[in-house]
């Protein structure tokens, strides 16, 4: 019996993809979780044929630190991301994570079925927009700076920062320390070259990253 692993903190989304992939695969056991912690330890206890799940969820640690960990515990397990940010934002982060496929949430209604079948198949989906990303990404030489040059958890601060958020707030939101929250906002600073909050956000605004 195929079994599927749903991740996502909002339950009318998992309710959806729960009946997307049911009406698809009638016979599959559908199993969701609402949080980064529960998918990890479900992924890591059990086999699944396929892992569908959202790239920001609580309590602090991303969807991209999740799927690193099931890569560690499963690393057969082909896993599709789902994001409601933008295809430019984190698709090739998340496929450089290892996951097997990437979705926007105003795709998934249309592609998550096409998706699941192309990645249990031991192929990765691609759509056309993010396979362009990746193809610009390999064939950029052009040198400065960059959002690539960020660790993933320093884009997370990143992009809490640009949205206005205080260090304060970051640190309450990903559950990490003050300092720790200032130490990333430094090396951040550092590789971009941003002297203050307002060149990040014009710089964020300018590159559609928020």
């Amino acid at each position: 019996m195929m079994k599927i692993l749903i991740a996502d903190d909002h339950t009318i989304v998992r309710e959806g993809i729960r009946m997307l992939l049911a009406d698809a695969y009638p016979a599959a056991e559908i199993t969701d979780v609402a949080d980064a912690a529960e998918l990890v330890r479900k992924a890591s206890k059990q086999k699944w044929d396929v892992v569908v799940c959202d790239i920001s969820m609580p309590p602090g640690d991303s969807g991209l630190e999740a799927l690193k960990q099931i890569r560690e515990y499963a690393p057969a397990t082909p896993v599709i991301v789902l994001s409601m940010y933008t295809t430019e934002q984190y698709a090739l982060r998340a496929i450089r994570a290892g996951a097997s496929g990437y979705l926007t949430k105003d795709a998934a209604t249309f592609e998550l079925v096409t998706a699941v079948k192309t990645v249990l198949s031991g192929k990765r989906y691609l759509s056309s927009e993010v396979a362009g990303i990746l193809a610009d990404a390999f064939a950029d030489a052009a040198t400065g700076y960059s959002v690539k040059n960020l660790t993933d958890r320093e884009f997370e601060v990143f992009r809490l920062l640009a949205a206005g958020k205080s260090i304060s707030d970051i640190a309450k939101q990903l559950i990490l320390s003050v300092n720790t929250i200032s130490t990333f906002r430094a090396r951040i600073f550092e590789k971009m070259g941003f002297q203050n909050n307002t060149e990040l956000i014009r710089f964020a605004i300018d590159n559609k990253l928020i």
